[in-house]
């Protein structure tokens, strides 16, 4: 008797494109791309800001999954780009979910990349990809936060892969650069005190732009003692760099968001934040 092949799992596929200009003295839209799982949305606005929600269709992530955002800003446009939610990686019974971001902002132009939280979940295995390029006078604000369980409902991440790579560069040159990984053991790795001290909720906070450094003082008050912030002037430009830890989302947010309302400015925090 012929043993029965496995079906292959249906994978998500996605990719989405997002442009904005500078147009009557607004930020426009001037091109939408959608592909598979990922769509992108603009709310009404309620300011002058222009807001784009991300949002993946499948609900999550697994081994194998493979999103893709790309985001340009034109020369004196601004936006603040976000999700729908938190994007959740499950369990992966094979391969690696991915997801990347490629930014572009023009000569004094603005985005603030503020994706919701990432959770991940035992025995995922997930890397995240961003790559940002800044024209001369451009800014940029860029968070990911990730949460390794939800404490709330009794979950935790004992075992799984997750890397995270950064590259941003301004006027053609490298700013940023960081690889983080943690793995199998993300347990054992987070209870470090070099890495997370035992605390399960993770942010990184980068802004780049000409006055960065006049927020420093500030961003090291909201740290607090569970993070830090520096500051250095870089190709023409400033660089703010904080990271947050904290035991949970809840008290990863409750610094988090004062931080993001003092360096993203009029625009404050996305809509859906608030949610």
């Amino acid at each position: 008797m012929n043993q029965a092949i496995p079906a292959e799992l249906q994978r998500v596929a996605g990719k989405a494109a997002l442009e904005v200009r500078a147009s009557a003295g607004r930020s426009r839209l001037a091109r939408l791309f959608e592909e598979g799982a990922a769509r992108i949305r603009m709310p009404t606005p309620e300011t002058d800001a222009f807001e784009a929600v991300l949002i993946n269709t499948a609900g999550g992530l697994t081994g194998g999954d493979r999103l893709a955002w790309e985001i340009e800003i034109g020369s004196g446009a601004s936006a603040v780009v976000t999700t729908q939610a938190c994007e959740k990686v499950y369990r992966a019974g094979a391969g690696r979910a991915e997801v990347a971001a490629t930014l572009r902002i023009g000569a004094g132009g603005r985005l603030a990349w503020l994706p919701q939280e990432t959770i991940v979940f035992d025995r995922s295995d997930f890397a995240r990809r961003l790559e940002a390029d800044l024209a001369p006078g451009a800014a940029a604000l860029i968070v990911e936060a990730t949460l390794f369980g939800r404490l709330a409902r009794g979950e935790s991440v004992v075992q799984g892969r997750f890397r995270d790579r950064w590259r941003v560069r301004a006027g053609g040159r490298l700013v940023h650069a960081e690889d983080f990984a943690l793995g199998p053991d993300i347990a054992r790795s987070l209870g470090r005190s070099a890495v997370a001290d035992r605390g399960t909720a993770v942010a990184t906070v980068l802004f780049i732009a000409d006055d960065a450094g006049r927020h420093l003082d500030a961003a090291r008050s909201i740290a607090g003692d569970a993070g830090g912030a520096s500051f250095w002037s870089i190709a023409g430009t400033g660089k703010l760099l904080a990271r947050l830890v904290a035991g949970d989302g809840y008290a990863l947010r409750r610094r988090l968001v004062p931080l993001v309302e003092l360096l993203n400015g009029r625009a404050g925090l996305p809509k859906v934040w608030s949610l």
